[in-house]
């Protein structure tokens, strides 16, 4: 039986992408290959629970949400993640990815909404950032730019406009907590007419931690 190692599977508001402030269940998985320097989720990186895949559902199932994010982590550093992704679309559930954008995404089912966070070089982990992703992006997927200054933005822009990002699907343009002042992002983001969606982390805002619980 597939199985699958959980931090934890918890129910709340969507803190960002498109569907924020929307019920979701979150579903986030244990292990990720990177170390991005504003990391909120450090505590996921090793530990958790194994699942199988049909408990890890039956949890899903009884908090009655439309939604479900998978995120971790990095969820696609467990090859079963993508038969977790799929069962949950068979039985009619909106299912979302947040990955790094650093692994192979071509086996993702199309059906699931790609939320891929390209690296800014704050993160330092930009050389992780695998590129050709980019070719199995849809006008249903998201690409995040998580900005910690003024380099991450013009690093930010040239990147969208290089791969045209904004014709592709929706870009996302997130300041990092305590380290990019939101509102000079949305100003420059307004002074250079960008195609963008400016956002700010919800559950932050709420209560003030990584989760949002």
């Amino acid at each position: 039986m597939s199985s699958l190692k959980i931090t934890e599977i918890f129910y709340s508001l969507q803190g960002e992408s498109n569907t924020v402030g929307l019920p979701t269940v979150f579903v986030r998985l244990t292990g990720c290959p990177l170390r991005c320097v504003y990391c909120d989720t450090a505590y996921a990186f090793t530990g958790g629970e194994r699942l199988s895949i049909d408990d890890i559902i039956s949890q899903v199932e009884s908090y009655s949400s439309r939604f479900v994010t998978v995120t971790g982590g990095e969820p696609l550093a467990q090859t079963n993640c993508n038969e977790l992704m799929t069962k949950l679309l068979d039985k009619g559930f909106v299912v979302s990815l947040e990955t790094s954008g650093a692994l192979d995404v071509s086996g993702v089912d199309p059906r699931v909404v790609k939320v891929m966070d390209l690296k800014t070089p704050s993160s330092g982990e930009i050389s992780k950032n695998r590129y050709e992703n980019i070719d199995y992006l849809s006008s249903s997927d998201q690409v995040k730019f998580v900005i910690g200054d003024h380099s991450d933005y013009e690093w930010s822009k040239n990147i969208m406009m290089q791969y045209r990002l904004n014709e592709r699907c929706d870009v996302l343009f997130s300041p990092v907590m305590g380290e990019q002042n939101p509102t000079e992002l949305a100003e420059k983001i307004l002074q250079d007419r960008l195609p963008v969606r400016f956002q700010i982390q919800l559950h932050k805002l709420l209560w003030n931690d990584a989760q949002g619980k």
